[in-house]
């Protein structure tokens, strides 16, 4: 219950693989099977052609008619893919007149870098010799080669290393990278810049010079695949309605494969192949009706929360209310931790973005009235966001001020409680900027 899509996608072909009972009628997105005739038709009227036979690429050696074992390989060893960093880096180490003892240790130094740029291990533990020149001579190197500014210990150092190289760096760049920047996590910059007694026009340099700079340079040369998000269901205001459709058109569809069964109905067969059969159709029904469960449950579990939500969809997140999993399993008829289980990593499109289902059950913040005016925490910052959002460029408002302007609009909450949701929001806690 608790899988996303992608995952269940791949859990049904692996259980597809090693149940013999099980087979696929229609593939993800499939709307209807072409003619099997049309297809061949089609395919004995296509004139095949060579394309490559005056290719001087020894690689490729033409073959008979038909075969087409040769192409592929070629056209498979044709492409190419993006290289990592620790080759990017190793590609310019070799372009180098190093000696060998520094070139050695040059590229153990690359090969214990992570996808940031950063040292995985003290580079000090790669020197097999009592010459701490060399690793510096080594970790100059590899900083220097392209992207600048790997082989650091972390993000503050590889931003210093950077502006050594580029050697162009305003003043109190250094205080401002490994005092400062630390500091921007709690304080506002002017409380910062006054702490560090850096003048506004030196702090304004520093600003726009460490933009140039790359915090974590080996991301530049990532590889890694992206991780794509499908929500699970779709839920839309169509004129004047909300609409809720299960989005699963990329599962495909199963059933129990009637010739397999067949086999366990013959006469003559042996005790254990008909074991055998009945037992992967048995787990295979069981595995189908899994996946109905699942879709039943979400489904319900769905439409309880667009219910329970309509303002949300409506509206916008300034009206969610709040929602608690009990609420939403009492009204289905389960026990809350299914409920839990069957909206854990599944999401909505929505008119307002795409949603975890989490996001739809939030507690009602102290101190909010009844139970028919409570507001819930997002729709809290919501309007925190509305009411600053309304304010002059350079107007000052004090937290105390904000809660009682937020209680003018139905909203009590404690000034505490409004300066940790600034705090929360990123938003300055005295006035805009």
């Amino acid at each position: 219950m608790a899988m996303p899509l992608t995952e269940l996608q791949e859990t049904i072909r692996e259980e597809v693989e090693k149940n013999p009972a099980l087979e696929i009628i229609r593939e993800a997105g499939e709307v209807d099977s072409p003619d099997r005739n049309e297809n061949v038709n089609r395919e004995n009227s296509v004139v095949e052609q060579d394309f490559f036979s005056d290719i001087s690429d020894p690689g490729y050696q033409p073959v008979s008619p038909g075969d087409s074992d040769s192409k592929r390989l070629f056209l498979e060893g044709a492409v190419t893919r993006e290289k990592t960093l620790h080759e990017i880096l190793i590609d310019q180490l070799h372009l180098m007149n190093t000696l060998p003892e520094l070139a050695d240790l040059t590229e153990n130094i690359i090969w214990n870098l992570n996808g940031d740029g950063f040292h995985n291990e003290p580079p000090d533990m790669l020197l097999t010799s009592d010459n701490p020149e060399l690793l510096e001579s080594a970790l100059r190197l590899v900083r220097s080669m392209e992207p600048v500014g790997c082989a650091c210990r972390d993000w503050q150092e590889s931003l210093l290393v950077q502006a050594e190289i580029k050697g162009d760096s305003p003043p109190n760049f250094e205080r401002f990278v490994r005092e400062g920047l630390g500091l921007l996590k709690k304080r506002r910059p002017e409380d910062v810049r006054a702490k560090l007694r850096i003048s506004l026009d030196d702090w304004k340099l520093c600003e726009a010079y460490v933009r140039t700079l790359s915090p974590f340079p080996g991301r530049l040369y990532s590889v890694d695949t992206p991780q794509y998000i499908v929500p699970d269901l779709i839920i839309r205001k169509e004129e004047g309605e909300l609409t809720l459709i299960l989005n699963d058109e990329i599962l495909p569809v199963l059933r129990i494969n009637p010739d397999f069964e067949k086999i366990g109905e013959e006469s003559g067969i042996n005790r254990d192949a008909r074991r055998f059969v009945s037992d992967h159709s048995r787990e295979a029904r069981y595995f189908i009706n899994s996946l109905a469960q699942r879709d039943n449950t979400l489904l319900k579990t769905a439409r309880s929360i667009v219910e329970f939500q309509r303002d949300f969809f409506s509206g916008g997140p300034r009206f969610l209310r709040p929602l608690t999993l009990k609420e939403v399993a009492d009204t289905i008829g389960v026990h809350e931790t299914t409920v839990s289980r069957i909206t854990t990593n599944k999401y909505a499109q929505t008119d307002w973005g795409l949603f975890r289902l989490k996001f739809f059950f939030t507690n009602s913040i102290s101190g909010s009235g009844d139970a028919k005016s409570r507001i819930s925490k997002v729709a809290a910052k919501e309007a925190i966001k509305e009411v600053m959002a309304g304010l002059d460029a350079n107007e000052r408002i004090s937290d105390q001020a904000l809660s009682e302007l937020l209680a003018g609009k139905g909203i009590n909450l404690a000034r505490r409680t409004v300066a940790k949701y600034r705090n929360e929001l990123d938003l300055p806690s005295s006035h805009r900027q």
